[in-house]
C-alpha cells in the first residue's frame, strides 16, 4: 500500500527528500525550487504533500495523510492534544527555545514581566510551572523588536545561531526545551501501514 507523508514545507521538507532520494526514491516531478505541492515517487509508493507547518498534523489527524514531518515546537504549541502517534525523532531542525532579553539589562522576575512570542502556549506552560506571573503578547513575526520598543521585557522564541538576538542587541537569559523534527502517524494507518511506515523510517535511517 502506498504511504502518503505531509511534510512541513522549508528546511525540513528539503532535508527529508535529500534523505529519500539518497535511499533511492525516485521523484521525477520534484526539484528543490518546484512550486508542486503533491508528487509521487516513480513507484507510486510514496506520495508527498507540502504543507505549512501548522497543518500537518491537522492533515495526519484527520487521515488526509498516513503520516507527518514536522518541528517540535509545532507539536507543542499548535498541535498539543492532536490525535496523532508520535513515533519518531529524525534528528534534523535541532534548535532550542530559550528566553531572551536586552543584553546587560537584568529583568526582576519576581514581579510580573510581559512576554513576547510567538508561542504563548509554551511560553505560558513554562513560567507558571516556574511560579512566575506573566503577561503574554502574541506576536506573529520580528519577535526581537518587543524589548527594544517596550512591547515586552523578554521574548520567547527559537534560537538556532544566536546571531539574531546578538545583531539586535539582545542575549539569552536561559534555555528550556530542546526541538527537533518528529515523524507523527495518523492512529488507524499506524495499524494497517505499519509494515510500509516501517520501511519508510528505515529508509530515512539511511
Amino acid at each position: 500500500m502506498a504511504i502518503h507523508i505531509a511534510l512541513a514545507k522549508g528546511r525540513i521538507h528539503k532535508a527529508v527528500m535529500k534523505f529519500l532520494q539518497e535511499s533511492g526514491y525516485d521523484f521525477p516531478t520534484y526539484t528543490m525550487d518546484s512550486r508542486i505541492l503533491i508528487f509521487e515517487d516513480a513507484t507510486k509508493s510514496l506520495k508527498v504533500t507540502l504543507v505549512k507547518s501548522p497543518d500537518v498534523a491537522v492533515y495526519v489527524e484527520r487521515g488526509a495523510a498516513d503520516v507527518g514531518i514536522v518541528g517540535e515546537d509545532v507539536l507543542a504549541e499548535d498541535s498539543a492534544g492532536a490525535d496523532v502517534y508520535e513515533i519518531y525523532d529524525l534528528g534534523i531542525g535541532r534548535c532550542r527555545m530559550a528566553v531572551a532579553g536586552i543584553a546587560g539589562q537584568k529583568v526582576d522576575m519576581t514581579k510580573r514581566i510581559t512576554i513576547g512570542t510567538k508561542y504563548p502556549r509554551i511560553a505560558r506552560k513554562y513560567f507558571e510551572e516556574n511560579h512566575h506571573s506573566v503577561d503574554i503578547v502574541k506576536l506573529n513575526g520580528s519577535v526581537e523588536l518587543a524589548p527594544i520598543v517596550g512591547l515586552s521585557d523578554v521574548i520567547v522564541d527559537i534560537v538556532e545561531t544566536g546571531n539574531t538576538l546578538r545583531a539586535n542587541g539582545l542575549e539569552v537569559i536561559t534555555y528550556f526545551m530542546d526541538f527537533s523534527a518528529r515523524l507523527i502517524c495518523n492512529p488507524v494507518s499506524f495499524k494497517l501501514k505499519y509494515d510500509e511506515i516501517q520501511k519508510l523510517i528505515e529508509a530515512i535511517k539511511r
